[in-house]
């Protein structure tokens, strides 16, 4: 920053990093006279955060000798400090004097820690700028600017989360209250679910609908039908958005969710044509090849007017990183209220820039922890589809096992709900005997009894059970549905 000297000339000013020592020096005296004051700033305070490396060097030296069940005090630092020969370096028996007497309240130690935390954030800040400002000076092919912009939110991101006080305990009471909450709402919503409901009735009753920040895993061979599954959840869920009014004015979700689908795989238009499918009944290859009469294209016009208004919202970008879907999820939450998140697929899904993990395990951990805090600061249930290891095609029993997910340890773990999608018939048709072999009525049997039926196998639900429950599906229609089960053998869909 230039200004002018006395005799006319630029001169340049030096603006001082934000710090604050008279705060350092009440908060080390604060800890030194009395050590129970260090739990206050134990949790979001750290050497790194002091401006003046002789205090962050007594901080530590502090946490070090508390934390072993030791008195920090004047007398034991100097001593802590003689024994590694830096008593010195941090100014002496006369400086840590000076520090127990500088004391104003133990009281306000956690004011002053907090002062403290806020200088460091903001030099942190002044540091990510100046690193955003030198990367966009330097023409880089190794980096484009949308590149560029996405470490910069990575950076920001970070230091928001690691910046980010603690939260305190919270009351017995309070949470009861919310829990209580939680039950009203659902006596409320149609089906009595305490999450977003996916309108298939065994599935729901399973998981209880789809609880606010719970990471859901949708996991299967490549034909089986996760990314239908998927999609029928999120045309369920948009189609039946309706909000009301407590007693109280307040606007609360009485059905369905304001849904994102972020495809990988496949484009906004064949997701779209898939749902008109769905609707209509016409199949999706006819409506792509244009095999239709001028009834069906009537029927897709009114379908297709019928849909355009539902809270359905699709990003099918190439590449996607996971930085680029936080921030995306983000403006839509607060733009639209945002309910509902799903993936297709997780595996390609990339890291956020400037991040290079080791191996595509220790990656794939990275994005499935991101998945869950988002799910969490969002407090929406998030679906991300997974494919499946070859493992499975070796077994005789192809059902699928939590052993088959594709690197699979960090899934597991981070996820709070794992479905696999499994159709036994995909598996029998290719395995048709000739007419004339005598298994030819034993392998009729079992088409006939698996045809149009699909199993989704909970292997997990950390807030409930686990089993198998039962599904209507529709092959060329790609359609999920209630399987009625009133009838023996019966396959038919209850919508």
């Amino acid at each position: 920053m230039e200004g002018s000297a006395p005799g006319g000339e630029p001169r340049t000013l030096f603006r001082v990093p934000p710090h604050n020592f008279e705060a350092e020096m009440a908060l080390l005296g604060a800890l030194l006279t009395n050590n129970r004051a260090y739990e206050k700033v134990a949790e979001f305070l750290s050497p790194e955060h002091f401006a003046d490396k002789r205090h962050a060097r007594i901080f530590e030296a502090i946490r070090k000798l508390v934390d072993a069940g030791q008195i920090a005090d004047a007398v034991t630092l100097k001593g802590f400090f003689e024994s590694d020969g830096a008593l010195d370096e941090i100014g002496g028996p006369a400086y840590l004097a000076r520090l127990a007497a500088s004391v104003v309240s133990v009281v306000n130690a956690e004011d002053y820690g907090r002062t403290v935390h806020d200088r460091a954030i903001r030099r942190d800040l002044i540091s990510i700028g100046e690193d955003i400002v030198n990367r966009a000076y330097e023409v880089s092919l190794d980096a484009t600017a949308q590149e560029q912009i996405e470490m910069a939110e990575q950076s920001l991101y970070t230091l928001a989360t690691e910046g980010a006080y603690q939260t305190d305990f919270k009351d017995f009471g309070q949470a009861l209250g919310e829990a209580l909450k939680m039950a009203e709402a659902a006596l409320k919503r149609d089906g009595n679910l305490a999450g977003v409901a996916t309108h298939l009735d065994d599935l729901d009753r399973q998981l209880g609908g789809l609880h606010p920040s719970d990471l859901v895993i949708i996991a299967g061979r490549p034909g089986m039908g996760k990314s239908a599954l998927a999609t029928n959840i999120a045309f369920n869920a948009a189609s039946r958005y309706r909000e009301e009014q407590n007693e109280r004015g307040e606007p609360f979700v009485a059905d369905g969710a304001v849904v994102a689908i972020f495809s990988l795989e496949m484009s906004a238009e064949q997701l779209a044509t898939r749902l008109i499918a769905e609707q209509t009944g016409i199949g999706s290859h006819d409506i792509r090849t244009g095999r239709i009469s001028t009834e069906d294209y009537t029927r897709l016009v009114e379908v297709t007017n019928q849909l355009q208004h539902i809270p359905l919202f699709i990003d099918d970008t190439a590449g996607l990183t996971i930085s680029q879907l936080r921030t995306r999820a983000r403006r839509l939450k607060r733009q639209h209220n945002l309910s509902l998140i799903i993936i297709d697929y997780l595996q390609l899904l990339r890291p956020a820039p400037g991040t290079r993990p080791e191996n595509r395990v220790q990656e794939l951990s990275e994005i499935t922890r991101t998945l869950k805090q988002l799910a969490k600061e969002l407090n929406v249930p998030l679906i991300a589809l997974s494919q499946l290891s070859r493992a499975v095609e070796q077994r005789e029993d192809k059902r699928p096992q939590l052993a088959d997910l594709r690197e699979s340890g960090s899934i597991e773990q981070d996820a709070d709900v794992v479905m696999f999608v499994f159709r036994e018939e995909y598996y029998l048709r290719p395995k048709e005997p000739p007419p004339d072999d005598p298994k030819y009525a034993e392998w009729q049997t079992k088409l006939e009894q698996a045809h149009n039926k699909a199993e989704i196998i909970i292997a997990k639900q950390r807030h409930g059970p686990t089993g198998v429950v039962k599904l209507f599906f529709e092959e060329k229609l790609t359609r999920f549905g209630n399987l009625d089960q009133t009838h023996d053998g019966g396959a038919g869909p209850d919508y």
